[in-house]
């Protein structure tokens, strides 16, 4: 894999952790939403605050790795167009290398 893939894929998993923290959080201020006192309030406070900056981060983050695959598919697009025949080349040797994988290990 290289590191643009693996890139990605820690981004994917930030995301996923990101959305579980929300969630877990959610959750937990419905649960103490009864319980009463300072230290409470304030920590209930606190707990929404970060929630609601985190959902901010986490919407800036969707965004951008959208933003960036749209990037990356016009520019596959635009490669493609510019190279026709060498894209054919490069599909038809990694379809060839794919069969041959494949009847290996059949």
């Amino acid at each position: 894999m290289n590191s643009a893939h693996e890139t990605q894929a820690a981004k994917e998993r930030v995301i996923k952790d990101f959305k579980a923290v929300v969630v877990d959080t959610e959750e937990l201020l419905k649960a103490t939403a009864n319980q009463t006192g300072d230290r409470i309030a304030a920590a209930r406070a606190r707990m929404e605050e970060s929630l609601a900056a985190t959902k901010k981060q986490l919407a800036e983050l969707e965004e951008n790795m959208v933003e960036k695959a749209k990037a990356a598919a016009q520019a596959t697009d635009q490669m493609v167009h510019e190279n026709p025949w060498q894209s054919v080349g490069v599909a038809a040797a990694v379809g060839f290398l794919l069969g041959m994988l494949i009847h290996r290990r059949g």
